[in-house]
């Protein structure tokens, strides 16, 4: 898999592409390559450059026009690029030729988010699930790694040999994948044997979109020290951790972040990691309420938590963040349409709490904003659920 170096001295010089097709418009592709820009510095890249291009669909050879492809290779070279990534997944021969075109090494956005898993996998769990959705990434692009035998133009003796090796590297490749699904397996079963240890007490799981702040809020209900930083995927493996609010008990889960175009073979892999999230009995999910396009994270969230058949739970939505919110005054000769960023945080609480169906509240974890009215709502929740389910066992309350 192609790296990203992480050291300060050697920071690899990144171009951002994106392709504005269908209903997307550049606002939104900006605010797209925003988030990818913060996946390659999260990933220790400097993204220097962007280029975007309108196109009804991508080009099948190319992904993008023939004419940009030039106009970016004049740039790579100008500038001595050392990647360029692209907001989409690209194909195998996709990714041949436009690495071909632009002499530099070339990552789509799958690629980058598989190489921030693997750079921040931990345990055992984690680097086996992370190595597994990365040879199922590589298997079907496993022919752009012998571009070097095209220089031979089928000379003699070369065709053969090099078509038997890589299919031995594809056998190699399939083999591994067996080989790490039957560990997987072995694993989850440990880990099932785990969930049934923890006794009757009622589970809570972390839920949204990668970097809202989850892994800040367990730390401040479990008065642990789970790790949290400004960058994306900061966790992996899912931390579980005892909370007692009052004199209630419960279990709470900070599970992996989500994100818009999680590769498949990642939500494939993890699914078990996200059994944490399936087996709760209550979500908590956190939203960014200072980011400009909170409203598609809160989708992005719902849509792979149906994917993952957890989309029906009882549910509190929690926005966070509020400190940082900004609200921007429209100019009264201003006639585009209203943002969010129009609209006080005041307007949107009356927006969201008329429009979801479950509890909500607005907080910040930061500055431990409305904090006490979120350990409320947690002991109202989890106590509804816990009478429900032991009618006969409310000595607690």
């Amino acid at each position: 898999m192609s790296k990203i170096l992480d050291t300060a001295t050697d920071k690899e010089k990144v171009v951002l592409v994106g392709l504005i097709s269908g209903k997307d418009d550049e606002y939104r592709i900006e605010e797209y390559l925003d988030e990818l820009a913060f996946l390659v510095e999260t990933a220790g890249g400097i993204p220097l450059k962007r280029f975007t291009q309108r196109l009804e669909k991508p080009d099948s050879k190319t992904f993008i026009g023939s004419g940009k492809l030039s106009e970016i290779a004049e740039y790579v070279r100008s500038a001595n690029i050392d990647i360029v990534v692209f907001d989409d997944e690209l194909s195998g021969s996709q990714l041949k030729n436009i690495e071909k075109a632009l002499e530099c090494r070339i990552l789509d956005r799958n690629n980058l988010i598989l190489d921030i898993f693997a750079r921040r996998a931990r345990t055992a769990h984690a680097k086996t699930q992370v190595e597994l959705a990365q040879y199922e990434y590589l298997l079907p692009r496993l022919t752009r790694l012998w571009t070097h035998l095209e220089r031979q133009q089928g000379g003699i003796g070369m065709r053969g040999p090099g078509e038997t090796e890589i299919e031995t590297d594809r056998r190699i490749i399939r083999d591994k994948i067996a080989l790490l699904k039957t560990k997987l397996e072995q694993i989850d079963k440990q880990m099932v044997t785990q969930r049934k240890n923890r006794g009757s007490m009622i589970r809570v799981a972390l839920v949204g979109y990668t970097n809202v702040g989850k892994s800040t809020i367990m730390n401040q209900l479990s008065k642990s020290e789970v790790f949290a930083e400004n960058k994306l995927f900061a966790t992996l493996d899912t931390t579980v951790r005892k909370v007692v609010i009052e004199n209630l008990p419960f279990l709470l889960s900070d599970t992996v972040g989500f994100i818009r175009k999680l590769p498949h073979s990642l939500v494939e892999s993890f699914k078990s990691t996200l059994d944490e999230v399936r087996e709760a009995d209550l979500l908590v999910h956190i939203v960014d309420i200072s980011h400009s396009d909170f409203e598609e994270q809160i989708n992005v969230v719902n849509e792979t938590l149906s994917e993952i058949e957890a989309g029906n739970k009882p549910t509190i939505l929690v926005f966070n963040k509020i400190d940082a919110y900004t609200f921007i005054q429209k100019e009264p000769d201003d006639l585009t349409d209203l943002t969010d960023k129009n609209t006080t945080l005041e307007e949107l609480k009356k927006t969201w709490m008329a429009k979801v169906n479950n509890p909500s509240i607005f907080i910040s974890a930061f500055k431990k904003e409305n904090w006490e009215e979120l350990k409320k709502m947690l002991y109202d929740e989890v106590k509804r659920i816990h009478i429900l389910r032991y009618p006969y066992n409310n000595f607690l309350y």
